[in-house]
């Protein structure tokens, strides 16, 4: 497979820990119980910036094959109408390791407070 499709790609962590839905474990998630501190149960979710269409589809399945490459698993799924890649919470850091090595940037909130 080319890693040329994932450069200049973008993806933002979305804001929230997810589950697997009942019932529905790699085909639906839903936002995580705040009080459920299982990171074998808590997911992440990245979401592709910037394409539309069936462009969309195809980086999300050379995102997911590139972090299967590391043993990584991950899932496609449609959430809230787009599609994201979901990750186990405790794969976070070597997903978006190997995702920033394939080129692709991750988007990340800023802050606007003064920091000092």
């Amino acid at each position: 497979m080319s890693l040329n499709i994932l450069q200049q790609s973008i993806v933002h962590r979305l804001p929230q820990s997810y589950c697997w839905r009942t019932g529905f474990k790699g085909s639906c998630v839903e936002p995580s119980v705040a009080n459920d501190k299982n990171l074998e149960n808590q997911l992440i979710g990245l979401k592709l910036l910037g394409y539309e269409g069936e462009k969309i589809v195809i980086i999300m399945e050379a995102l997911s094959q590139a972090l299967s490459d590391i043993d990584v698993v991950s899932s496609v799924v449609e959430y809230e109408g787009e599609l994201c890649l979901f990750v186990n919470q405790n794969d976070e850091l070597a997903a978006t390791c190997r995702l920033k090595n394939c080129g692709v940037a991750i988007a990340e909130l800023m802050t606007t407070r003064s920091l000092y």
